[in-house]
């Protein structure tokens, strides 16, 4: 029997921008089972990123809980939070987010010091990564050597050098041309099938969100439909 991955239970975020109540989220129930690859659609405002932001432990919802693999996030004190976040969460961002002054391989390594390992074995994580995504050949080079694809591939490596149990992709391929962005879905997919990580991506682009198993779509912080996809 399928595992739930994650769980979210009535989420709702409430933001206050001077006397203005703002809600992007609310009372959303999502269930991601362990494996599958989920795409959240919706328009600009509907609330996509901030549910990503939720699951992934970067911010607390006003109400409601998310699990993880079981566990509470709600309940973990900031410092918990944050190692638990390195630990099982890999976050995939549209502009990269990677460091100009450090090589892929110093980017990819980056999350492995925040976490007990030797010089040795984080190297060995570090290589296996990259590896996987296929641009180890360009490890020694910094990201302005980089084509924006292969920048995409260096900030995937960076998102699963900790070998997380959910990958969260916020419109990876958003600024990708079609090449470089079939590419990365690709990957994506093949991280998804062949090694099994659960994936929960945002996008705008029905092109991507069809490699996924099952399509969610927003709308003004509501989950107002879901599709499957076969």
């Amino acid at each position: 029997m399928t595992q739930t991955m994650v769980k979210t239970e009535n989420l709702t975020k409430v933001f206050h921008r001077g006397s203005e109540e703002i809600r992007p989220l609310r009372g959303v129930n999502v269930d991601v089972a362990e494996g599958e690859f989920l795409a959240l659609m919706g328009p600009s405002g509907s609330g996509k990123t901030t549910l990503l932001n939720l699951i992934a432990g970067i911010d607390l919802p006003t109400s409601g809980t998310v699990k993880v693999a079981g566990e509470d996030l709600s309940s973990m004190s900031d410092s918990e939070l944050s190692q638990w976040r390195t630990r099982s969460v890999g976050y995939v961002f549209q502009l990269y987010n990677l460091v100009p002054v450090l090589t892929a391989r110093e980017n990819v390594e980056l999350p492995l010091l925040l976490l007990p390992l030797s010089r040795a074995e984080r190297k060995t994580h570090t290589d296996t990564a990259l590896k996987a995504v296929g641009i180890a050949e360009r490890a020694d080079h910094y990201p302005r050597q980089l084509s924006g694809g292969q920048e995409q591939r260096v900030a995937i490596a960076r998102a699963i050098v900790t070998d997380p149990k959910v990958i969260i992709a916020d419109e990876p391929t958003g600024d990708l041309d079609a090449e470089s962005e079939t590419e990365i879905l690709d990957l994506l997919k093949e991280l998804n099938q062949n090694f099994g990580k659960t994936l929960v991506m945002v996008t705008h682009d029905a092109r991507a969100a069809s490699y996924a198993d099952r399509i969610l779509h927003l709308h003004k912080g509501v989950l107002k439909s879901e599709v499957k996809n076969h």
